[in-house]
């Protein structure tokens, strides 16, 4: 059936002669129902492309704070290299966005002794950061007063107090002053730098991975529970030998976690394997050498989880008091 010529060539209605005057009113009242609805429908294009602009200008300032924050939150990094007398301590982080819940760090104890911690809040993103710059606080090595890690004698002086009191510590200000449901895992350890004497708590954490002169790697640790999970915790500590040319190794689980395309996870075997391949690698470049890796063992340059990592590098074996050779 051959199309009316007016609807051939392009009209949108038609009406025949001779033209009924109630079919012309409702053909004219449904044409002003579509110039109507075209004109709502430009109307909400036009307040979806100025929220659209909003939302842009929104997400561009959300965007510069982050990059701010991030920059914040690589500042409540300690040194990223210090040598303690002929000992060395060197630190890693990168977060899987712009911010992320890890962190690393040390303190001093004294002269013979520093703190090292690993820590991994729950979640991402800001919320997971936040809780890291707070903890940073309690684990200050500019703030004594403050440090969970620290107690002061009735003498003035700073000793240390025992990791596992440290953490149960950092449990309860968690559930008690703090009002969130995020939890995190810790390695908390106190290194004694003259006799490689060490000392850990462990809260979740990824087991510490030690390496011996001869190359051969150690997962000491029995686990712990997440802090700030259960009221009244209980945690325990255990003790690592360290000898002339050991080193420790303290990650978070973005590096034991990081997976093949085939989901298949680098788990501590993995580890050890990259520590033995880069056993004559210093302390200050095996961080390049252990992302590299695992590059190579994800076939992705960006990880799904953040990644940091402290190590530390144990040269000496003596009563020699250990002085640190810059601030």
């Amino acid at each position: 059936m051959r199309l009316p010529l007016g609807l051939d060539v392009g009209a949108d209605d038609f009406l025949t002669k001779p033209v009924n005057g109630a079919e012309l009113l409702a053909r004219m009242k449904a044409g002003e129902r579509i110039l109507s609805m075209e004109h709502e429908k430009d109307m909400q294009n036009q307040m979806l492309s100025k929220s659209r602009d909003e939302i842009q200008i929104l997400y561009d300032a959300i965007d510069r704070d982050l990059l701010e924050a991030k920059k914040f939150q690589e500042a409540l990094l300690s040194e990223k290299y210090q040598e303690f007398g002929d000992n060395s301590v060197s630190l890693y982080l990168k977060s899987s966005g712009r911010v992320g819940g890890d962190l690393v760090g040390y303190y001093s104890i004294s002269d013979e002794k520093i703190g090292l911690y690993s820590i991994d809040v729950s979640g991402h993103g800001i919320s997971s950061a936040l809780m890291t710059a707070r903890l940073a606080g309690f684990l200050s090595d500019g703030s004594p007063d403050q440090n969970v890690g620290l107690i002061k004698g009735k003498d003035g002086i700073y000793r240390a107090r025992s990791p596992e009191q440290a953490v149960a510590i950092l449990n309860e200000i968690v559930l008690n002053d703090m009002d969130t449901e995020l939890y995190f895992t810790i390695l908390l350890v106190e290194a004694d730098l003259c006799t490689g004497h060490m000392r850990m708590s462990q809260a979740g954490h990824p087991h510490p991975a030690v390496q011996r002169a001869n190359g051969t790697v150690e997962f000491p640790g029995n686990g712990g529970l997440p802090v700030g999970l259960i009221p009244g915790a209980e945690f325990d500590s255990f003790e690592v030998q360290l000898e002339a040319g050991d080193r420790l190794l303290l990650t978070s689980d973005g590096v034991t976690e990081c997976a093949d395309p085939a989901g298949n996870l680098l788990d501590d075997d993995g580890l050890a394997q990259i520590l033995v391949s880069h056993q004559g690698v210093q302390e200050l470049e095996f961080f390049d050498v252990m992302i590299d890796a695992m590059t190579e063992y994800s076939k992705s340059s960006t990880f799904d989880d953040d990644v940091s990592a402290v190590m530390l590098g144990f040269k000496r074996s003596d009563a020699n008091l250990v002085t640190q050779t810059s601030s």
